[in-house]
């Protein structure tokens, strides 16, 4: 019981392990984001652009939002501490963190990781300083996910040693693109190479889009998204080319090259490997996504838990005062449930930053197996991270009445901004698609679109060996897991190694019946690989939630293991118990109807977790507060209107209260 806990929570000590190993990029933008980059309510889109423009210009180099790069083009070669640097950006404004999530993420990211060195040396020193603005144009008004699908084409003629780039039609109109509409000066476009008289797949360029006085280029059409929901500050655009010329050493050929005199050659063969290679590499804008998405559910916890810690309403019997919001076990069920799923999410996320510094942050070969393994968990927590976003923050918004409601109150504007994180950086649907065909074929070498998911070549043993693949603590978790008893009944549900069990078992279960339904539908299907996929599609959705729901509690046991303090320590494991017996309460109907729960075990999972709540009630400010975001940055007008009033209201009580006579 917490009751038991060895004195105070220190808050220092739990911002440390919150903050992980990027603390010190995490503290450098809490001293060095003034109010002038906070958001400013009932602005217009041109003010908004205006404004976050020019603040883009004005972010102090050393905080670290472009830290990615060599330090010989003005960064500090730290891919994980640009991905830290975001996320605290995303805590100010997203607005802004966007806008330079496009220029230094995916732009700078992409003329990096696509570009070769005459690139590098020609562009990136502009881009790191911001001297060139620009804007990644991949996703068109036909195809957003299908990324393999693009319609713009860019045929290179050896006459004039230039590509033809091209809009055909329409729906191939490169749309959404940040920055495009007002501040882009360049742009990596991406389309379908070819030479020859033969297509190499989808490749990408380096190209102009605007003169020195912001005019569009000849060939270059330049359109404006419009009006938008929240992310008023970013200027997306749409983008049309006709027939515009681009030089041969445009082409980003890291991976593709083409000669003078057309010929195509690439490191790698297949052109299906060669488009999920480049792809892959772009794999730090999914991961700074995911980790705004969870600043700003953190800031949105932090809004709603300090209001109803002061917010009261209707009388307790025999009491003088309104009951606090925060001691209604009903706003308990709201808010600290999905406190848990936040700290989970930010262990899960501090672990996959760490993971991604690894694989691309050194000079040595890329580990293809391990960078296969880092797209399918980004893919996996991003989808994970933005519904949570999208759910929590509504749900605080609703947790603070009407006062949620009012744009002063910071809970709209993060709404409005996250709502598009869901479709954004890959569609959340298709990105755990994408996280399940990475577990039902093992990582395979190739694949492509949705051949080969009905193949009888499958193994259940081999995938098996993949699902007990693990991320973080495995010889802690194989621990706990082994000293489970082997009835259920006589465990205890808070025991970790039994939960860790069910959240495995769970996950095995349903890739295994998976597996087995492939295999029936290739076996009575195999012409039809579409039909195939699609009569299972549902339940593959499910295998990757799955995963990703394993994958999260065991980057919360390993957070936990790190802790040295004991009582940060034990608040932290009553935390991961409220985080795995919520996630085991929301899937009661499938536990129950695989056996794997009885009638009696899973209402007293519904009784322990309300239990739960009763102990962590106290602790609510002592969870927000290790989040740490200064009071400036969370721009609430509430919050200081109730804490005015609250001292108010001790003074008049301390005033008018009867006064002892002295002898």
């Amino acid at each position: 019981m917490l009751s038991q806990v060895p004195g105070p929570i220190d808050l220092t000590r739990l911002q440390e392990i919150l903050d992980g190993p990027w603390a010190d990029v995490r503290n450098a933008h809490r001293d060095g984001l003034d109010a002038r980059f906070l958001p400013v309510y009932g602005e217009t889109g041109d003010q908004a652009r205006e404004r976050i423009s020019r603040l883009l210009t004005e972010l102090p180099v050393d905080l670290g939002i472009a830290s990615a790069f060599p330090t010989e083009y003005g960064g500090r070669s730290d891919v994980g501490g640009s991905i830290v640097a975001s996320e605290m950006l995303a805590q100010v404004d997203l607005s802004l963190m966007v806008k330079a999530g496009v220029q230094w993420g995916l732009f700078g990211g992409a003329v990096m990781a696509l570009g070769t060195r005459r690139h590098h040396d020609a562009h990136l020193r502009d881009i790191v300083s911001a001297k060139t603005l620009g804007c990644f144009a991949m996703t068109e008004t036909g195809h957003g996910s299908d990324v393999q699908h693009l319609r713009t084409t860019c045929t290179y003629d050896p006459q004039t040693q230039t590509f033809d780039l091209h809009t055909p039609h329409q729906a191939a109109r490169k749309d959404y693109i940040g920055n495009a509409a007002r501040d882009g000066r360049m742009a990596v476009v991406f389309a379908q190479l070819k030479t020859q008289d033969r297509e190499y797949g989808v490749h990408a360029w380096l190209v102009p889009i605007r003169d020195a006085q912001g005019n569009p280029l000849p060939g270059v059409t330049i359109g404006d998204s419009g009006p938008k929901a929240g992310l008023l500050g970013v200027d997306n655009g749409r983008l049309s080319f006709d027939h515009v010329r681009v030089p041969r050493d445009m082409l980003l050929d890291r991976h593709g090259q083409v000669a003078p005199d057309g010929t195509y050659s690439s490191p790698i063969e297949n052109d299906a490997r060669r488009f999920f290679t480049m792809l892959g590499t772009l794999v730090r804008g999914r991961v700074s996504v995911g980790g705004a998405a969870s600043a700003a559910t953190r800031s949105a916890l932090t809004i709603a838990v300090r209001y109803g810690d002061v917010r009261r309403q209707f009388d307790a019997p025999h009491s003088d005062r309104e009951v606090l919001l925060n001691d209604y076990l009903a706003h308990q069920r709201k808010l600290l449930p999905a406190l848990a799923t936040t700290y989970a999410l930010n262990f899960a996320q501090t672990e996959l930053v760490a993971a991604l510094d690894e694989v691309q942050g050194g000079d040595g070969p890329l580990d293809e197996h391990r960078q296969r393994e880092l797209e399918s968990r980004a893919a996996g927590l991003k989808a994970a991270q933005t519904w949570h976003a999208t759910r929590t923050i509504q749900m605080c918004r609703e947790a603070c009445g009407g006062a949620g409601y009012l744009a002063e109150n910071r809970l709209p504007s993060l709404k409005a901004d996250t709502d598009v994180f869901t479709t954004f950086e890959g569609d959340n649907t298709v990105l755990l698609q994408l996280v399940a065909k990475g577990l039902l074929t093992g990582y395979r070498d190739e694949f492509s679109s949705l051949d080969g998911w009905g193949r009888a070549s499958f193994v259940a043993e081999q995938v098996r060996e993949m699902v007990l693949e693990r991320t973080a603590a495995r010889s802690v978790i194989e621990r706990l897991i082994s000293a489970v008893p082997g009835r259920d009944e006589e465990v205890a549900v808070t025991d970790r190694g039994w939960q860790l069990r069910v959240f495995e078992d769970r996950e095995g279960h349903l890739l295994d019946g998976a597996v087995r339904r492939l295999r029936n539908g290739a076996a009575t299907k195999k012409d039809r690989p579409f039909e195939i996929f699609n009569d299972v599609q549902d339940h593959v959705l499910t295998v990757a939630a799955a995963h990703i729901d394993r994958v999260t509690l065991e980057a919360f046991v390993a957070g936990i293991e790190k802790t040295s303090d004991p009582a940060v320590k034990a608040l932290l494991s009553r935390v991961c118990d409220l985080y795995a017996l919520s996630v085991i309460e929301a899937n009661k109907g499938w536990l129950l109807e695989h056996g794997r729960l009885t009638p009696a075990r899973s209402k007293a999972i519904t009784a322990v977790v309300n239990d739960l709540l009763k102990e962590l009630r106290p602790h609510m400010r002592t969870l927000v507060d290790g989040f740490a975001i200064p009071d400036s940055w969370l721009h609430c007008a509430v919050l200081r209107e109730e804490s005015d009033r609250q001292e108010t209201m001790a003074a008049h009580d301390a005033a008018t209260a009867p006064r002892s006579i002295p002898a």
